[in-house]
C-alpha cells in the first residue's frame, strides 16, 4: 500500500468518524431544548455504543469475505442516511435511530479499515508504522466533529437552540460520509476470501482457544479499563476535593490532548520501538500514575498525572492492532478485530459502574489503587505474547 492510499484511508476515517462524533454533541443539545430529562440524553448517548456492541463481529465476518469496498459501502450509506433523516424530522425517537445507525456505521469503519491496513503492511514496523497513522484519525475528529457542529449550531440558527441550526448541521455533517466515499474508492482492494457456501461456520468466541489472542486482548481490557476508569473516577475525587467543573473539566481535557498528541508522534515511536515494548512501558507507568494520583494534593498535580496517563494510554491501541493482526488467521481478522471492538465497548458500559460501586464501598482513592494492582498483576502477560517468525518485505511507495 502506497503512502497516497494510506493517507486516503486516513482522511477517510476521519471524515466518517466526525460525522459520528458531531451527530453526538448535538444529540443531546437538542434534546435538552426540546425538553427531555438528563437521564433520557444518557440513554441517547448511550446508544451510539450500543449497536457496536451487537454488530461488531457480523461486522468483522463480513470484511474478512467481502473485503473493503462493499462493507465501507454499507457504512457509508447508513452515516449519510442517518444524518439526512435527523436533519428532515429532528426530533428525539428520529434521533434515536440516526444514533444507532451512527454509531454503527463508526464501528464498522473502524474494523474494515483497521483490518485492510493490516493485510497492506509487509512486514512487523510497516504494520506499526500504518496503524500509528490509522490511530490519528480519532484523535482529529474527535476535535473537528463537536467544534464544527457546535459552530454551526452556534451561528446558523436565528436564535440560540433554533431548530433550524440543528438541520443545517445535520445536512453538512451528511456530506462527510460522501467524501469518504470518494477517497475510497481509489484505495486498491486487496484480495480477500470469498463465502464458501460448504465451508463449516466460524464462531467468533473460537479465537480465545489461540493463547496469543487471548492475553492480547486481556492486555487491550487492562488499558482500556484503565481509561475508563479514570475518566469516571476523576471527576468523583474532584469533587470530594472541591474542585469547580470547570476544573475537573481542565484535568480530563489535558488527557485528552495527550493522548492525541502522543498518538501524532507514534510513527516515530513505532519506527523505533516493538510493540511489546511500548504496551510493558505503558503498563508500568500506568501502575504509577494510579498509585499517586489520590496523593496528588491540588489541581497542578492532578493534571499532570492525567497528562502522564493520557500519554501513556494513547499510545497502545495501534500496537495492540498490530499485535492482533500478526497472531490471529489472515482469513479471520476482521472477526478478531470485531471480537476487541464488542468486548472494549461492553467493558466501557460496565466498568463506570463497578469503579462506583466500590468507591462506594472504599474509598474512591482506594479505587485508584486497586487499578494500580490490577494493572501490575496483569502486565507480565505481556511477555508471555509470541509472534511468528516473520521476513520484511520490500516497502510500496
Amino acid at each position: 500500500m502506497t503512502r497516497t492510499q494510506l493517507f486516503r484511508l486516513v482522511i477517510a476515517q476521519v471524515f466518517l468518524h466526525a460525522s459520528m462524533t458531531g451527530l453526538r454533541l448535538a444529540t443531546p443539545l437538542l434534546a435538552l431544548s426540546l425538553g427531555y430529562s438528563p437521564g433520557a440524553v444518557g440513554a441517547l448517548i448511550a446508544l451510539f455504543a450500543l449497536s457496536q456492541v451487537f454488530l461488531a463481529i457480523p461486522a468483522g465476518k463480513y470484511a474478512d469475505h467481502h473485503g473493503l469496498r462493499r462493507p465501507m459501502g454499507f457504512a457509508v450509506s447508513a452515516a449519510a442516511l442517518a444524518l439526512t433523516l435527523a436533519a428532515i424530522f429532528p426530533y428525539v425517537p428520529m434521533l434515536c435511530v440516526a444514533a444507532l445507525m451512527s454509531g454503527a456505521s463508526a464501528g464498522v469503519t473502524t474494523i474494515v479499515l483497521q483490518r485492510h491496513i493490516g493485510r497492506a503492511a509487509r512486514s512487523a514496523a510497516q504494520r506499526r508504522l500504518f496503524f500509528s497513522w490509522l490511530a490519528i484519525a480519532p484523535a482529529v475528529s474527535n476535535f473537528l466533529g463537536p467544534f464544527g457542529a457546535g459552530l454551526v449550531i452556534d451561528h446558523a440558527g436565528r436564535t440560540p437552540n433554533d431548530l433550524l441550526a440543528f438541520r443545517v448541521c445535520f445536512g453538512l455533517l451528511a456530506l462527510l460520509p460522501l467524501l469518504a466515499w470518494l477517497l475510497l474508492m481509489r484505495v486498491r482492494e486487496l484480495p480477500y476470501e470469498p463465502v464458501n457456501p460448504h465451508a463449516a461456520p466460524t464462531h467468533a468466541w473460537d479465537l480465545l482457544r489461540l493463547p496469543n489472542f487471548r492475553y492480547i486482548l486481556f492486555v487491550n481490557w487492562l488499558q482500556s479499563a484503565s481509561w475508563d476508569i479514570h475518566a469516571f473516577l476523576v471527576p468523583v475525587l474532584g469533587h470530594e476535593r472541591g474542585l469547580s467543573a470547570s476544573m475537573i473539566g481542565t484535568i480530563l481535557g489535558a488527557f485528552a490532548v495527550a493522548a492525541a498528541a502522543i498518538r501524532m508522534s507514534l510513527p516515530v515511536i513505532a519506527a523505533r520501538f516493538a510493540e511489546k515494548q511500548v504496551i510493558a512501558a505503558s503498563c508500568v507507568i500506568t501502575v504509577l500514575v494510579f498509585a499517586v494520583y489520590p496523593l496528588a494534593g491540588g489541581p497542578v498535580a492532578m493534571v499532570a498525572c492525567s497528562v502522564v496517563l493520557g500519554a501513556a494510554l494513547g499510545c497502545v491501541q495501534p500496537m495492540i492492532m498490530s499485535l492482533l493482526t500478526q497472531v490471529t488467521p489472515a482469513s479471520r481478522q476482521g472477526e478478531a478485530l470485531g471480537l476487541r471492538l464488542m468486548a472494549i465497548n461492553a467493558s466501557s458500559f460496565l466498568m463506570p459502574m463497578v469503579a462506583g460501586s466500590f468507591g462506594a464501598l472504599i474509598g474512591v482513592a482506594s479505587v485508584f489503587w486497586v487499578v494500580a494492582a490490577l494493572v501490575a498483576v496483569g502486565a507480565p502477560v505481556v511477555r508471555r505474547i509470541t509472534l511468528p517468525a516473520e521476513e520484511s518485505r520490500p516497502v510500496d511507495g
